[in-house]
């Protein structure tokens, strides 16, 4: 299936556009997924929430029903259910474009798709985006409006700044007493090493963590002619570099860079992935599913 026929700026960056192309290339891969929810006896009770229109009705509790003539749902811990948090590097890097797209869009691209897995499998759903200026946060849960509203956080993201030198403020958003697993999506544009350092703070023996390297086709194969002006979308510093003289060692640097984080990477047990325009949506499903299972 050749998916990037749907990948444009049109359908990116509007929810009702995501969800088409979500639910589009999700059904092109996959067939009879089956959900993960368990409704039954063994489970824990938790607590109690309003009924909205697309829960389970076999979760409602009629008992309260009677005493209050409203509906509630009777929400338990179930060991099969996995919170699912989407971490995204919302800096102006990110807005790097290669054939008409940034790398914002496919990161868009890529949580709606398996975001929308995530819903399907009935497993929480959450998404926090993170920049020097900003932290927007969607706490997990596993709910059909939920998912729409994941949607739309996705859609109003604004690419600003830098990664922050010091993201302590989004340690708070990491459950270290629950299974989760984590997915991470960035182009690991950085200074120092400050992406690397937050990426690994993310692993504990409790969750599952998957990284996805963003990069344009232009930027790993430096598919450059002639003279060239590159600038930092950070920094707003230029330079300007002849292509064929660049090439050789800009390449070499790249390569020595991938294998490095590679290896950092799998020290601490943490899925790396490297994704581009050219890169099958199979493969990346296959191991999204592969670390959630792992969870079980």
């Amino acid at each position: 299936m050749n998916y990037q026929e749907f990948l444009t700026p049109e359908n990116l960056n509007s929810v009702k556009g995501l969800e088409f192309v979500a639910k589009t290339i999700l059904e092109g891969h996959t067939a009879g997924l089956n959900r993960s929810r368990k409704v039954g006896q063994g489970m824990e009770f938790s607590q109690y929430r309003s009924y909205e229109p697309g829960d389970d009705i076999r979760l409602l509790d009629w008992k309260m029903l009677a005493r209050s003539s409203r509906y509630y749902i009777k929400q338990a811990e179930i060991d099969t259910n996995i919170s699912v948090k989407f971490i995204i590097d919302a800096s102006a890097s990110m807005l790097h474009e290669d054939s008409g797209l940034t790398k914002m869009d496919y990161a868009r691209f890529l949580c709606a798709t398996l975001g929308y897995l995530t819903s399907h499998q009935g497993d929480a759903v959450g998404l926090f985006a993170l920049n020097e200026v900003e932290l927007k946060t969607l706490y997990p849960r596993a709910h059909i409006r939920h998912f729409n509203r994941f949607l739309h956080y996705l859609v109003e993201i604004e690419n600003k700044g830098k990664w922050p030198a010091n993201s302590a403020d989004i340690r708070e958003l990491h459950d270290r007493n629950h299974k989760e697993l984590i997915v991470f999506i960035s182009d690991l544009y950085e200074e120092n090493d400050e992406l690397l350092k937050f990426i690994k703070s993310l692993k504990t023996n409790r969750n599952e963590v998957v990284v996805i390297h963003l990069m344009g086709e232009n930027e790993l194969n430096f598919n450059y002619t002639g003279s060239v002006t590159l600038e930092d979308l950070e920094t707003y510093s230029r330079v300007k570099i002849s292509a064929a003289d660049a090439k050789e060692i800009y390449e070499q640097n790249v390569s020595e860079f991938l294998f490095n984080v590679n290896e950092a990477l799998l020290r601490e047990g943490i899925d790396y992935n490297l994704f581009t325009t050219g890169t099958s949506i199979g493969e990346m499903l296959s191991s999204f599913l592969k670390r959630r299972n792992a969870l079980i």
